[in-house]
């Protein structure tokens, strides 16, 4: 019996996060460049331009001349974080399909996974760590 081989995509898939923002990424090369997110263009899904340029930057300043197909699925966060989750997650790709983009990328800050996130509200208090006010009368 003859093995059917599936079609055979070359891609890399990589995660990039900021606080509660989680962007699952996937870089191919392609003859034209293609950003989707969420099964939009980027400028449908993303209509603040400084967002676009974030997202976008680390393709522009890591490979330029280099054309991609970027496929992303983004969630949580807000647009901001949404933003610079894809581009932790494009640099990290970039940087697996050539390691030498790794030195520029990371001296860009491209790399660096912001962790900050919103501290949990506290039983007995009315925020993380905003207690009642106190009157001596």
């Amino acid at each position: 019996m003859p093995r059917v081989s599936a079609k055979k995509t070359e891609y890399v898939e990589t995660v990039g996060r900021r606080k509660t923002a989680v962007a699952r990424i996937r870089l191919s090369p392609a003859s034209k460049s293609q950003f989707i997110v969420n099964q939009k263009p980027l400028e449908e899904y993303v209509q603040e331009t400084s967002y676009q340029n974030i997202a976008r930057e680390s393709l522009e300043k890591g490979s330029p001349g280099k054309s991609f197909a970027v496929s992303v699925l983004v969630r949580g966060g807000g647009p901001h974080a949404q933003a610079e989750a894809i581009r932790q997650g494009i640099s990290r790709a970039l940087v697996k399909t050539d390691p030498e983009l790794r030195a520029n990328l990371k001296a860009l800050g491209f790399l660096t996974r912001d962790s900050r996130m919103r501290e949990r509200k506290k039983f007995g208090l009315k925020r993380a760590r905003r207690a009642r006010q106190w009157r001596k009368r």
